[in-house]
């Protein structure tokens, strides 16, 4: 069974230790659960991989405690300091070139010359950042692919005893994860949609920012969350359904028209709060994913602010 400890003073020095000695540890994020390893030691880096059994050609998020801590690892401009003073600390992953003096291992960064980082702004992981004094290479706390974790007990579930500690500090408050924008190759570009709305980012900027488009399967991934295969349930999920027949789970948001009986019945949010459905996300699909459910079946979600996100996060959890 995995260790899972209440985030306190003394757990938080116990995780610091153990990631100091190249230890896997689960901890908490506003956006959600991540997996924590030291990154800069490539042996830690690809415990990460060995655990979640990811894709190794997939890069990871570098979370550091604030932006000086950057400074040694990647390349700043213009852009990525007015959008670092704007959202961070924050559910925004940057990405940046690397500095060729980096201590990152390779690994983490999938051989590519670039850095995914992020300042979270969860207490619990500051006080870990600030205690460790290492940039943390954090991908989800889940087995690769898989329905991101939002609480320690989806941590404990889902990887069971491959992280050597869980810090327990509650639901993550967003639900989804960060927003990842490349600022490496030109013109801005959203990767990932997250916990940071194009609509946030360009009002920040004064310009239009291009999307990737989610149905593209890059061979080598610049981000996390680029796979057209991502956040799966076990059992199919069916997307803008009007209703859910009898053998489905059916999850709703806003308004319940579905009238018929079903397996199972959810709803991310009865007044169509996009932000609560995005907190509720994962925690739902993870409890309609019945192996007695033919499959989850999901209301239309407005394509708009958050909404964005959380469609993007179906799309890829439909793929097959």
């Amino acid at each position: 069974m995995p260790t899972v400890v209440p985030v306190d003073d003394a757990s938080i020095a116990r995780a610091a230790a153990l990631l100091r000695e190249g230890k896997l540890v689960a901890f908490p994020t506003e956006t959600v659960y991540g997996l924590g390893g030291d990154a800069t030691n490539g042996q830690a880096v690809a415990a990460i991989y060995a655990a979640k059994g990811r894709p190794n050609f997939n890069p990871l998020i570098i979370h550091v405690a604030d932006a000086v801590a950057l400074d040694n690892l990647i390349e700043w401009n213009d852009i990525a300091r007015l959008l670092a003073a704007s959202f961070w600390p924050g559910p925004l992953t940057l990405i940046l070139p690397r500095r060729k003096d980096a201590a990152i291992s390779l690994l983490a960064s999938a051989g590519l010359d670039t850095l995914a980082v992020r300042i979270p702004s969860h207490p619990a992981a500051q006080k870990l950042l600030r205690a460790v004094g290492l940039p943390i290479a954090a991908p989800s706390a889940n087995a690769s692919g898989k329905l991101s974790p939002t609480t320690p007990l989806h941590v404990a579930e889902s990887l069971g005893d491959k992280a050597d500690l869980i810090l327990a500090g509650g639901r993550s408050q967003i639900g989804i994860e960060s927003t990842v924008v490349n600022l490496a190759a030109g013109a801005p570009m959203i990767l990932r949609p997250g916990g940071i709305t194009r609509e946030q980012l360009e009002m920040v900027l004064g310009q239009k920012i291009a999307v990737f488009e989610a149905t593209a399967t890059p061979d080598a991934p610049a981000s996390p969350g680029m796979l057209a295969s991502h956040y799966a349930p076990n059992i199919p999920v069916r997307l803008n359904a009007e209703s859910a027949e009898p053998n489905e789970a059916w999850l709703a948001f806003g308004a319940d028209k579905q009238i018929r009986p079903c397996a199972a019945r959810l709803n991310l949010s009865p007044q169509g709060d996009l932000n609560e459905a995005a907190a509720n996300l994962f925690a739902m699909l993870r409890e309609l994913d019945k192996p007695a459910h033919a499959a989850i079946a999901v209301a239309p979600i407005p394509a708009i602010g958050l909404g964005v996100a959380i469609n993007d996060r179906l799309q890829r959890a439909a793929v097959r």
